[in-house]
């Protein structure tokens, strides 16, 4: 009987032997003695498959880092550092299905349909720990901008996904500094800095600019 694991290797063992995704349902269904019925019970599509098959990834990364000791005292930045460090760790697994995956994808600025799930998925986990961390104060709370900080970690994921698939390094140990470089840089730019302190400033003199008037400014 199918299953949605048992429909996932075995795709992933398809495209990895034949180079390509099958040419129909039909064939990958006679292929792996299940019927066309059985498997658009789990997947409408090979690229709903797919989709799904680096959800997955995202989802047991979550599991992994979430039943940790130690996630509950985590900082925003610890905590995401913490995921893509899983996450990559988790797709050294998979590593020749996601070098096909990823590079048969079209390159441009738009997001591959292949990483929607997957995306939905990385935005919900980083708007939870981002929205933490202005709470505690570890991040600052910029009008405007804030919003933008889950966009600013797709983009550096993004990145270190292609970083990934190109690293020739043992244990791919390149990657690793990629992510702790990469992400402290961004979480730097995340936290409050002198051009806040200047920003509070100026609203502070605006809405008392009626003293500073009388003060002769």
């Amino acid at each position: 009987m199918a299953t949605t694991e048992s429909i996932r290797k075995a795709y992933i063992d398809y495209v990895l032997t034949e180079g390509e995704e099958p040419k129909s349902v039909y064939i990958f269904a006679k292929k792996n003695k299940i019927t066309e019925a059985e498997f658009y019970n789990y997947f409408g599509s090979f690229s709903a498959l797919e989709q799904n098959i680096w959800a997955d990834i995202a989802d047991k990364t979550l599991t992994e880092i979430k039943g940790q000791e130690v996630w509950p005292g985590y900082s925003a930045r610890e905590k995401a550092l913490s995921y893509f460090y899983a996450f990559f760790e988790l797709l050294k697994l998979q590593r020749s299905f996601a070098v096909y995956s990823v590079k048969k994808q079209p390159r441009g600025f738009v997001t591959p349909a292949v990483f929607a799930e997957l995306k939905s998925i990385f935005e919900n986990f980083c708007n939870q720990i981002l929205s933490e961390g202005t709470q505690t104060g570890e991040l600052s709370d910029r009008k405007f901008f804030s919003k933008r900080y889950k966009d600013a970690l797709w983009v550096q994921f993004g990145f270190v996904l292609h970083f990934w698939i190109n690293d020739n390094s043992a244990g791919f140990e390149k990657t690793d500094e990629a992510i702790e470089k990469g992400l402290n840089v961004t979480f730097d730019l995340f936290q409050r800095s002198p051009i806040d302190n200047l920003f509070e400033y100026g609203k502070f003199l605006a809405k008392n600019s009626g003293i500073t008037e009388k003060m002769g400014f």
